[in-house]
């Protein structure tokens, strides 16, 4: 089963407290570009995007987008204090000189180290990975949002991907739509709970090893 608008919410909810005064974050399309409506306004952040803007903001109200402004995904959006518009060869130059404090993408396959695959649907013709490779690599932090399982109930967070790499051992955190998970030495460590979901929905919907953290909470 797809997420729900509310569980998308939700997600990108938690992402958003991940995010520190200062950083310049890129966002994958889906989920990661909802986040800028949940960041506080205390929060001074530039959000990067690989089609050439620095400083994106929240979404436009209902009326009021500007069809010259718009996210990596094509959707609109608005632009904060300060930003900058470049072309694609120098939004992939930030990226690749290291400058990406955190980078929030979607993900098909988490494997217990920290490898990637986000790129290739089984089964679909796609145009390629964009600028996955480059922000996996360089970004300072990498944070995946994704379903828990997929669409048929099988885990997609794996002890060893099947599908081809994005990069390996690049995730930092997990946020799903049950739980949250820090990336350790072959071993996921699950620190926060989905409310409704418990430890035993976890480990028995995750193929990957799953440490518990002393410190568990449950977000309500």
């Amino acid at each position: 089963m797809g997420l729900g608008i509310d569980m998308r919410h939700r997600i990108a909810k938690r992402a958003a407290a991940e995010i520190k005064n200062g950083m310049i974050v890129n966002l994958g399309i889906g989920i990661p570009s909802l986040i800028p409506n949940y960041v506080p306004s205390t929060v001074h952040v530039m959000f990067h995007a690989e089609n050439g803007i620095l400083g994106l903001g929240s979404s436009p109200p209902l009326g009021e987008e500007d069809e010259n402004v718009c996210n990596a995904a094509g959707y609109p959006t608005t632009t904060v204090q300060g930003a900058s518009y470049c072309d694609s060869a120098t939004a992939f130059a930030i990226i690749r000189k290291g400058y990406v404090d955190m980078t929030i993408l979607g993900a098909l396959e988490v494997s217990e180290k920290g490898d990637l695959a986000n790129w290739i649907v089984p089964g679909k013709r796609v145009p390629g990975m964009g600028g996955a490779m480059e922000l996996a690599q360089k970004a300072k932090k990498v944070i995946v949002l994704m379903n828990h399982t997929s669409k048929t109930g099988e885990p997609k967070l794996v002890k060893t991907c099947s599908l081809p790499l994005t990069a390996s051992g690049c995730v930092g955190l997990v946020i799903t739509d049950r739980a949250v998970f820090k990336v350790e030495k072959d071993a996921l460590l699950l620190t926060e709970l989905m409310s409704p979901y418990t430890v035993e929905d976890i480990l028995s919907s995750t193929e990957a090893t799953v440490r518990l953290s002393d410190q568990l909470i449950t977000i309500p």
